[in-house]
């Protein structure tokens, strides 16, 4: 989970490779219907401090500054930050559902490598990856969508399995 990771940077070697293994995906088409934007060191600062934030006093001018100081700090529980953009395109003969489908798979790919490399790290999809502000200012054009932000960091503690559904109510075969 992000609240339980370092923020220590992440090797740039090693980030290298995560995202290389990310863009591994299937891609009907070659169309690479994705983008990312990479956020670490003054640029995680800045994206909380002066757009998450800046929004999130904006739309709960009244909140409590406990919940201010988290989102203060929202990027911040990472190392590096990956935002994965959803940008499909019009295609003739590709449905934009499987270039959705490969902006997911990125977000994915991204998450397994740096696990397999023995980093912590999540696929959130908070309360800023609707914001249109946020998104405008983050360089998502309006057709397009934040499909995760890939948090990457540095264990803290090893992670607890989460509870996962029974394989026998969910999984059927078709004879």
């Amino acid at each position: 989970m992000a609240r339980k990771m370092s923020s220590e940077p992440i090797d740039k070697n090693d980030l290298n490779v995560i995202i290389e293994a990310g863009l591994r995906v299937p891609d009907h088409g070659a169309l690479s219907p994705w983008k990312l934007v990479i956020l670490q060191g003054d640029a995680l600062i800045n994206c909380d401090n002066h757009i998450i934030l800046s929004e999130f006093i904006r739309l709960n001018p009244n909140t409590d500054k406990k919940f201010q100081e988290k989102e203060s700090k929202r990027l911040q529980r990472a190392g590096a930050v990956i935002a994965v953009l959803s940008t499909p395109s019009e295609h003739p003969s590709i449905p934009q559902w499987e270039m959705q489908l490969s902006s997911g798979a990125v977000c994915m790919n991204l998450l397994a490598c740096a696990q397999s490399m023995n980093y912590a790290a999540q696929w959130l999809t908070e309360w800023y990856t609707y914001d249109e502000v946020i998104l405008k200012e983050l360089g998502v054009s309006q057709k397009d969508k934040i499909s995760g932000f890939i948090y990457i960091g540095k264990k803290n503690e090893e992670p607890k399995e989460r509870i996962r559904p029974e394989k026998e109510k969910i999984v059927s075969y078709w004879n």
